[in-house]
């Protein structure tokens, strides 16, 4: 992009008020993530969800000069408004006019599967044979598609853009706006499916991008798919790839030997190595040849291309640094796209003090002045306290950072430099490629060094609250609870997060857990479940709200209140029994409880109740008679307190079971990491919680001998047994030994054999070929998942995150 405010205007049919003469070259669409203010724009997205005027304000307190929004807000003065009629449609029309004015060859990627994952290999196979403009992380929808079109510039020869549609009607719009020469239509999987009618609809639905495409390539082991796209584009060229030999490109040999692959490429025969041979990688790999076979590349430039293929690595980790730092590790890959993601991730921190460690920016085919004066400029808006540069090129522009810089040829100076020993309570970003090897200094600052890791997905826990929130009124408050640092997955760390994405109110256990969270920045309303009678001081001190479940707590609370000088009404949190005969007021005290809060200077804030049974389908009729005793019983109150304080009563299984119910505010818990009752709802939540350890050395045990203490487990015959450095002192229960329980290795289940050792365990890998020492075991995620681990444990999912040790190191990744 590269428009002033009066051009974007005349393109859009907008109006502008203010300078019009400003330059615009980038839109930002969320207040929380801006990166860089200079010539960037804040457009104002308005959905039937949220509105984005809401966040107004917050993007121009960060130094945004330009807004565009579907209203003008007069009272924000020295500020550029471009007033327009609906906001995504704005975006999407600017982004067509681009485009269509970009005169550049595209490849458009469709389909359920491998989007981003074929969009990154393509982009290392063509960035030094063509100027390559690529989508940005997953940008793919009716908002990121078109924030992706307005990347392209002028010296672009080459855009390679994924289209992503999950409901019927949508990709007409994508098609509108973005229309490929380069089709290009991967694996059609079950992912959306239950929003069409039929698997007919959502392929229909894909294949639109194509209409106005030269060439289409299509995964076409899908029968259905080759059929559709035969009958609709017949007149195109069209080439399917797969695994089945009627495809234009598929294997020859090697799929599952050790050799060589061999692609028959119609009349050709291409020849490779395949480190990986699992199915999607194999697909992929087809799809990746076809496209460069019609991008016009040799067979041996090809081969070429593949053999320099890296690992797509798309997540940056937090970990827990030495000296009360936070280490955000993005040592994977380094282009602009992923520094300005990187640098995203590090705004959703809060801590003050910040540093960086930059390399050398490998494979991006520009000027080396414009790069790093772009690259500078994004650095400098950080406002970073240190800047440590790596590398021989970077190093030559270090005059362009405006934070106190040192410059290193590789990142052992900067180890032996000691330097980094000065580092203290600071975020510090590692962003390099991958040749300088900086996840060395990872290894240096990270606090804990034990090869178990909890890794928790910070994107998926996103997703998993959206799609909670899509199940409810836009009005609908919710609250998080972190109690039990976050069901073991760490109280700040997660919190921090919730908070940088607006969720209403947090909801702790006990008032230490809220005190973390207020020393560590946490601002938003805290709810403490189980204020002890010791701690009111505190919780006044802290702002914390506690719930009030009797006259006791009530009488000593408002004891606690008027001592402390507090000169407003404080808000309290009022729990009604309902049923579950834990804590709460019943019905017969609700007169004097009335009462007794009207003649204090206590406000209720809200007034809610627990659900024993809403994951229990057989109890159906219980948990509606609590609900019904709720309903009467805070309507009764509300009107005795002549005000309406806000009502709630679902936890997560209630949200996803009895969603009518969802009065003012809603509380997820385990919903957030993943799990619910509801087996339909399973489906559309994604995994947040791996637990991963590594194997520390492979025996073969003869027949006859044991292994483990006490000789629980004898061989009756050779087998290879597994040492992983994982025990009880871990969180791994005794009972899941010998047999009980299993791990997963190559998305194989293996048997934990022997008793479980304090620090250790030994696991029978007889069935697992080409296993080695240091290859990554799953203790639960996907296989085993967490719900089958509980189970191996006859327990709950909460009790088994709960009682990972502290000694295990957490990594919050997004990817």
């Amino acid at each position: 992009m590269n428009y002033t405010a009066h051009q974007i205007a005349e393109i859009s049919n907008a109006k502008v008020i203010g300078d019009g003469n400003l330059l615009i070259k980038n839109i930002a669409f969320d207040s929380r993530i801006i990166y860089s203010t200079k010539n960037t724009a804040f457009i104002a997205i308005n959905t039937h969800k949220n509105s984005g005027e809401k966040f107004i304000e917050s993007a121009i307190d960060r130094g945004i000069k330009v807004i565009i929004s579907e209203h003008h807000f007069p009272q924000f003065e020295n500020i550029t408004w471009i007033i327009v009629e609906n906001s995504v449609e704005f975006l999407q029309k600017l982004a067509k006019y681009h485009f269509e004015n970009a005169h550049l060859k595209s490849v458009g990627i469709t389909g359920s599967n491998g989007k981003t994952i074929l969009k990154e290999w393509l982009y290392q196979c063509l960035w030094n044979e063509f100027s390559t403009v690529k989508s940005p992380k997953s940008f793919n929808s009716q908002i990121g598609l078109p924030l992706s079109l307005l990347q392209i510039n002028d010296s672009h020869q080459l855009g390679i853009f994924e289209v992503g549609i999950s409901k019927p009607h949508e990709m007409e719009k994508l098609e509108n706006i973005f229309h490929p020469q380069i089709g290009l239509l991967t694996h059609i999987g079950t992912a959306h499916l239950a929003n069409f009618n039929s698997e007919e609809e959502l392929i229909d639905e894909k294949i639109q991008l194509f209409k106005h495409s030269e060439v289409i390539i299509y995964n076409g082991d899908n029968d259905l798919v080759s059929k559709r796209i035969r009958e609709i584009y017949s007149s195109k060229k069209l080439i399917s790839y797969g695994f089945k030999n009627l495809n234009n490109v598929h294997y020859k040999i090697g799929i599952s030997k050790n050799e060589d692959v061999v692609i028959q490429y119609f009349d050709e025969e291409i020849s490779f190595p395949v480190h990986q041979r699992d199915e999607a990688t194999l697909s992929n790999a087809l799809a990746l040849v076809t496209v460069l076979k019609e991008l016009g590349l040799d067979n041996k430039k090809i081969v070429e291309k593949i053999n320099a293929l890296k690992a797509v690595e798309m997540r940056l980790e937090a970990i827990e640094g030495v000296k009360k730092n936070i280490i955000i590790n993005d040592s994977f890959n380094l282009d602009l796209d992923s520094l300005k993601t990187a640098l995203q991730f590090l705004n959703e921190y809060r801590k003050p003090e910040k540093s960086l460690v930059l390399t050398d920016i490998i494979g991006v085919n520009t000027n080396a002045n414009e790069l790093y004066e772009e690259v500078a400029d994004l650095v400098n808006d950080q406002n970073f306290d240190c800047v440590f540069l790596i590398g021989n090129e970077i190093s030559e522009f270090h005059k362009l950072f405006k934070a106190k810089t040192f410059t290193f040829i590789n990142t052992q100076e900067l180890i032996d430099s000691k330097y980094l020993n000065d580092l203290e309570n600071q975020i510090i970003l590692l962003k390099g490629a991958r040749k300088f090897e900086i996840e060395r200094i990872k290894d240096i600052l990270e606090l804990r060094k034990h090869d178990t890791v909890l890794e928790i997905n910070l994107n998926a826990l996103l997703h998993n609250i959206n799609y909670h929130k899509s199940l409810l009124k836009t009005s609908t408050k919710m609250m998080a609870m972190v109690k039990a640092n976050s069901y073991g997955l760490g109280s700040y760390e997660i919190s921090e997060f919730l908070q940088h994405h607006h969720i209403d109110y947090l909801g702790v256990a006990f008032v230490d857990e809220g005190v973390e969270l207020r020393k560590k920045g946490i601002t938003v309303p805290i709810i403490v479940m189980n204020p002890e009678q010791h701690s009111y001081e505190t919780v006044i001190e802290y702002n914390l709200e506690p719930e009030i479940y009797s006259f006791r707590v009530l009488e000593l609370f408002y004891e606690a209140v008027q001592k402390s000088g507090y000169d407003k009404k404080y808000p309290v949190h009022i729990k009604l029994e309902t049923g579950m005969h834990r804590l709460g007021f019943k019905k017969f005290e609700l007169d004097e409880l009335s009462n007794t809060l009207i003649n204090t200077n206590l406000k209720v804030q809200s007034i809610f109740s627990h659900l024993s049974s809403s994951d229990v389908p057989n109890e159906k009729d219980f948990t509606l008679h609590q609900l019904e005793v709720f309903e009467e019983n805070s309507s009764y109150l509300i009107n005795k307190l002549g005000y309406k304080p806000i009502r709630h009563i679902l936890n997560s299984s209630g949200i996803t079971n009895y969603t009518d119910y969802q009065y003012d505010m809603v509380r997820i818990g385990i919903g957030m990491l993943g799990e619910s009752s509801n087996t339909e709802i399973q489906k559309q939540l994604r995994s947040v919680v791996s637990f991963k350890t590594v194997i520390s050395q492979i025996s073969l045990v003869e027949n006859g001998e044991s292994v483990g203490y006490s000789r629980k487990f004898k061989t009756d015959h050779p087998t290879k047994i597994a040492t992983i450095p994982v025990g009880y002192a871990d969180g791994i229960p005794r009972l899941i030994g010998n047999m009980a329980g299993n791990v997963g290795i190559h998305k194989v289940l293996a048997p934990i054999v022997g008793n479980v050792c304090m620090d250790m365990m030994m696991i029978n890998i007889d069935h697992i070929n080409t296993v080695k020492e240091g290859d990554s075991v799953t203790i639960f995620n996907a296989k085993p998942s967490l719900k089958e681990f509980a189970e191996y444990c006859k327990t709950i999912t909460y009790e088994v995150l709960t009682s990972i040790s502290p000694r295990v190191k957490r990594i919050y990744i997004k990817d």
